[in-house]
This record gives C-alpha cells, sequence and structure tokens, in this order.
C-alpha cells in the first residue's frame, strides 16, 4: 500500500467528523438509559429492549467508521471495530438479561421474562433478531475471514441464536403458525431462522473440533445445539424432524465418545 496523502487524511477526517459524534450521541444515550434503569426498574425489560436496539446502532456505527477508512484510506480501523465488538457483546447482555441467553430448556424456565414484554408484537421481536444479525454480520465481515479475531465469532454467532430462540414465544408460535393467524408469515420466518442459526452453530462447533481445536467441549457444544433445535421441533410437534434430530445426535455422541477413548489410550 502507498503511503496516504494528505488529501486523502483530510476527507477521510471531513466525512467521518459526523459520524464521530454520532457516536458520541450515542454513547451518552446508553449512559442516560442505564442511569434512568438503575434508578427505576418499572418497566425494566422494555427499557433494556430500548438500550438493546440503541447499543446495537451505536455498534454499526463503529463500523460504519472503519469501513470508510478502507475506502478512503486502503486501510482497516480495528480500533474501531474492537470498539463495535464491545458495543454488540454489551446490546447482547441487555438482551440477555431481558429474555434470557438458555440454550435448551424446557419454554417454562424462561416464560415469565417474556411475559414481562407481552406488549412487544412479532413483528417488532423479529426486526431486533434480524437488526442484531445484521449487525453481527457486518462487524465479522468488516474484520475479514483472515482476521485474528474470526474464531472468536463463533461463540457470538451461538449466543446470538438462544437470544433470537427466547425472544420467541414457543407456547404461542404453534397456534401462530396457523393459516388464519395474522403472525403467521413473521413467526415462520422469525423460527425459520432460529432453526437456522441452530444448525449452523451444532455445524461450525464440530468443525472447529475436527479442523482445529480437536477440545472434546466444543464437540459438545456442537451437540447440545443440536439437542436444543430438537426441542424445538418437539414443541412444535415436528415429529419426523425430531427422530433425524435424535439419530444425529446418537452418531455425533458416538464420535465423541470413540474418539475421547481413542485419545485416553493413546496417553497410555
Amino acid at each position: 500500500m502507498g503511503k496516504i496523502s494528505s488529501e486523502q487524511k483530510n476527507r477521510y477526517f471531513e466525512k467521518v467528523k459526523n459520524h464521530r459524534a454520532t457516536i458520541e450521541a450515542g454513547l451518552a444515550k446508553e449512559k442516560t438509559l442505564l442511569e434512568l434503569l438503575s434508578k427505576d426498574e418499572a418497566g425494566a425489560a422494555y427499557k433494556r429492549l430500548v438500550l438493546t436496539e440503541c447499543t446495537i446502532d451505536l455498534g454499526s456505527w463503529y463500523v460504519l467508521v472503519s469501513t470508510l477508512s478502507v475506502s478512503l484510506l486502503g486501510i482497516k480501523n480495528e480500533d474501531y471495530l474492537l470498539e463495535a465488538r464491545k458495543t454488540i457483546v454489551r446490546a447482547m447482555r441487555y438482551l440477555e438479561d431481558t429474555v434470557t441467553g438458555f440454550l435448551d430448556v424446557p419454554f417454562s424456565d424462561y416464560e415469565a421474562k417474556l411475559e414481562e414484554i407481552a406488549n412487544i408484537d412479532q413483528e417488532a421481536r423479529y426486526r431486533l433478531v434480524r437488526k442484531l444479525g445484521f449487525a453481527i454480520n457486518s462487524l465479522e465481515d468488516a474484520f475479514g475471514e483472515n482476521s485474528k479475531y474470526a474464531a472468536s465469532f463463533l461463540e457470538l454467532w451461538g449466543k446470538f441464536a438462544a437470544l433470537a430462540k427466547n425472544l420467541l414465544n414457543l407456547k404461542t408460535a404453534v397456534g401462530d403458525m396457523d393459516f388464519s393467524s395474522p403472525n403467521r408469515v413473521v413467526v415462520m420466518s422469525h423460527l425459520g431462522l432460529v432453526k437456522s442459526l441452530f444448525r449452523s452453530s451444532a455445524d461450525k462447533y464440530r468443525q472447529q473440533y475436527e479442523l482445529y481445536t480437536h477440545k472434546t467441549e466444543d464437540f459438545r457444544r456442537a451437540i447440545q445445539y443440536l439437542q436444543a433445535l430438537r426441542r424445538i421441533h418437539i414443541v412444535m410437534s415436528e415429529r419426523e424432524d425430531a427422530e433425524t434430530l435424535k439419530k444425529k445426535i446418537e452418531i455425533w455422541t458416538t464420535k465423541l465418545e470413540a474418539d475421547q477413548k481413542k485419545a485416553e489410550e493413546s496417553k497410555k
């Protein structure tokens, strides 16, 4: 890469000046919302959803500044990308505090949490999920495939999968899938995304185990995502899918046990 000219620098700083102001405003808004939440717990769940969304927006502005750096200067601004990652992680924590981050538990274990945001309609929930997913995807693309932070996105996507599931009311989802329900399309889309995220997380944790780490916890995590997905199929009365996953879980579990046995024998 050639030397960056003064003209390039000036153009870059002029472009990002307003964006930096927006970031500062976003940070101030997040701080204010946190202060309001600490002073008054009334409607806390709704306040945390507002906090989640504004923090996602803040993370996206950090990514945008780095994108401009690449476009105008030819260099990636990792400082802004790291701030974006911290910000998106905060947003996910706010959402987790609202709906829990449980991966594979009965719906009754977090049903009470969803009752606290009962007035948030299905469209708003799905929109928030898509917004968070887009922010994570944009950040991952901005870091690039060869980034030293690439592996950390596996955990990020996995947590996102659980949050996306827990934002969806599985108790009413069956009824919402009825052709007469006005929520049918959005609930089908939300549920479809959740299933896709769980399949992807399972496959990626298995791939990480096979190709890179060979750590049993990665393989166990992969199996946990399959088990969580199977629970969803059971709740939705998708018996054939649940049975197919049961067989896959058995195969993966057998493979893990065989690998563990082989590893133990090699140590002798």
